[in-house]
């Protein structure tokens, strides 16, 4: 397996494995199937599991935590707070203060059963908290040795900034695809700029650049994508020239959709390390083929030229999806 820095004392495999959808948002969970899942994954070489206190709620980390008492491969967790849900609720609220940061960081390590959690991310930032307050809480967090790394999501260059004078950044953590690049006009220059990993989240757009879902209507009953605005009428059928484009290069290169778009990602820098999601042996096994593409700078330069004549239609969120994205 292939290992990237996203920073220089956290090597982790140059993919990560997704776990949100083991547990909700795509539909119906199957903990049997999840387990099998996690146990290839590691077995392949990767080690860098991505989960939330907030995916379920907390039924991720708790089939996480079931998975590493069954397996003796040493991994990385990476896991998240500040999101705020009821079970069965998309609805949410944000809580960045210090004392909820410390009373959600004890539930993860129990629930986890570990004692240390890698990677332990701001996940919304609430803008009516001062970003500066959460990291010195957290930072009090890495003294007692209960988080390793601190990281944030979905935030701008300039809270970005603003966090990392109080206390070193390890990774930051944004949607980033082939169809929502916005990160690349700020978000990634300063955080090479700092010496801080970028971890894509939903590298595969939630499945739509492998051309899986052309069709809302076929969704599994509760897969949240079914309400998402790019996945909804005139814009799909617009977003759908992307996907085209995505499987007609794939087929000229040889390889599936979802491997040329995990390879693009791999691509854009050393300091990137995507976490594409799945609940399915089939494609884990897809996604780790992108680590045997490789592509030319021309080949790089035209697909950035097609992609640039056919844009993205949608927002990313609702407007509660929205809540604590900066970018």
């Amino acid at each position: 397996m292939q290992k990237r820095h996203l920073t220089k004392d956290l090597e982790v495999s140059a993919l990560g494995l997704g776990c949100m959808g083991m547990s909700e948002f795509y539909g119906p969970r199957d903990d049997a199937q999840s387990l099998e899942v996690l146990h290839r994954a590691v077995e392949s070489g990767l080690d860098f599991l991505d989960t939330s206190d907030m995916y379920g709620p907390f039924h991720n980390e708790e089939l996480i935590g079931r998975f590493l008492k069954e397996t003796v491969q040493p991994v990385k967790i990476a896991t998240k707070f500040g999101i705020v849900r009821q079970p069965g609720a998309y609805e949410r609220h944000l809580d960045n203060s210090p004392a909820y940061a410390r009373r959600a960081v004890e539930g993860s390590l129990k629930r986890l059963g570990i004692e240390r959690i890698d990677l332990y991310y701001v996940h919304r930032v609430n803008p009516d908290e001062p970003v500066e307050e959460t990291m010195a809480g957290l930072a009090g967090l890495v003294k007692e040795g209960k988080i390793g790394h601190i990281g944030l999501c979905e935030v701008s260059a300039a809270t970005l900034r603003r966090a990392h004078a109080v206390h070193p950044v390890s990774a930051l953590q944004t949607e980033y695809s082939l169809w929502t690049r916005g990160v690349e006009d700020e978000i990634l220059p300063a955080c090479r700029e700092l010496g801080v990993g970028f971890v894509p989240y939903s590298p595969l757009g939630r499945g739509f650049l492998t051309g899986a879902y052309s069709d809302p209507g076929k969704l599994a009953e509760g897969d949240f994508r079914a309400m998402l605005p790019r996945f909804r009428d005139a814009a799909l059928a617009s977003n759908l020239r992307i996907a085209d484009l995505v499987r007609e290069r794939a087929a000229a290169k040889g390889c599936t959709p979802a491997q040329l778009a995990l390879a693009w990602l791999l691509a854009q820098g050393e300091d990137i390390v995507p976490i594409p999601g799945t609940k399915r042996l089939r494609y884990l096994e897809d996604n780790l083929g992108a680590l045997d593409i490789a592509f030319s700078a021309s080949e790089l330069a035209a697909l950035d030229c097609d992609l640039a004549a056919l844009p993205v239609a949608g927002a990313r969120y609702t407007a509660e999806g929205m809540k604590g994205v900066e970018v």
